[in-house]
């Protein structure tokens, strides 16, 4: 029951914000022009696409064909939605499932998507689990968060230790997908406006309504806690750590 709350509180949180993570449409368009030969015989798994806003600049920027998928149903459901009322439901197909086992035919796309994602599985974990749904010289597309700069403040290394220990220096990414068999395209930084315009900004404005509304209750308020914190960090130390977007090709 305490677990079913607790994921509760969390989607209830994080729906209705326009991205699940720090991302924004021109970064996204940037990388989607490292890939050659996007046309209508592509196929696109976007995988951990929440509620889309990716997947839609994928489909508004290709005539590629794209299955988006995600754990959470409501998260589909809006994808769904919004696919229909865009009349793109022939080539944009949202479904529940995990991306801890994909259940795909071995080949079966050109190119995998996955920004603000793979860390739930682990970098090395899913371009080596990944790759066997992609054809013959395909691609992958993913945002990884990365250290900027060496010797980051303690309370930011302590933040990071606790969130997401497999931090890592850019280089050190590379390094990683090259050793599972990958060679890098090309990659950049996402902008800072890509972390606050796109996600914390909106993201404050639901933490401070989920105080509210949630009153006392100690669950929610940790919760809140929580993000209010990572925003906090962020504005303090952002100079030191972010996502790199990683364009890479099966070897």
């Amino acid at each position: 029951m305490a677990l079913e709350r607790a994921t509760a509180l969390f989607f209830e949180l994080f729906s209705g914000l326009p991205r699940q993570g720090p991302g924004n449409a021109t970064s996204t368009r940037r990388a989607l022009g490292l890939v050659p030969g996007v046309g209508p015989g592509t196929r696109v798994l976007d995988i951990g696409c929440g509620t889309g806003a990716q997947t839609l600049v994928l489909a508004d920027c290709s005539p590629a064909r794209i299955v988006a998928i995600d754990n959470h149903p409501p998260f589909i459901d809006a994808l769904n939605r919004e696919a229909r009322e865009l009349g793109i439901t022939d080539r944009l197909e949202a479904r529940v499932a995990d991306m801890h086992s994909l259940d795909f035919a071995d080949g079966s796309f050109e190119l995998i998507w996955c920004e603000g994602a793979i860390n739930n599985v682990g970098v090395e974990t899913g371009l080596r689990d990944w790759r066997k749904v992609l054809q013959r010289n395909g691609h992958v597309a993913l945002t990884e968060v990365c250290w900027r700069k060496p010797e980051p403040p303690a309370e930011c290394t302590a933040f990071w230790g606790r969130e997401y220990p497999a931090i890592r220096d850019t280089s050190a990414l590379l390094e990683a997908a090259e050793a599972c068999g990958y060679e890098t395209v090309g990659h950049f930084p996402l902008p800072a406006s890509a972390w606050w315009d796109d996600y914390y900004r909106p993201l404050q404005d639901k933490v401070t309504a989920f105080r509210k509304r949630h009153g006392d209750a100690p669950d929610a308020q940790e919760l809140a806690d929580r993000c209010q914190h990572e925003i906090d960090i962020w504005h303090a130390y952002s100079e030191f750590y972010g996502y790199e977007f990683l364009v890479l090709r099966v070897r």
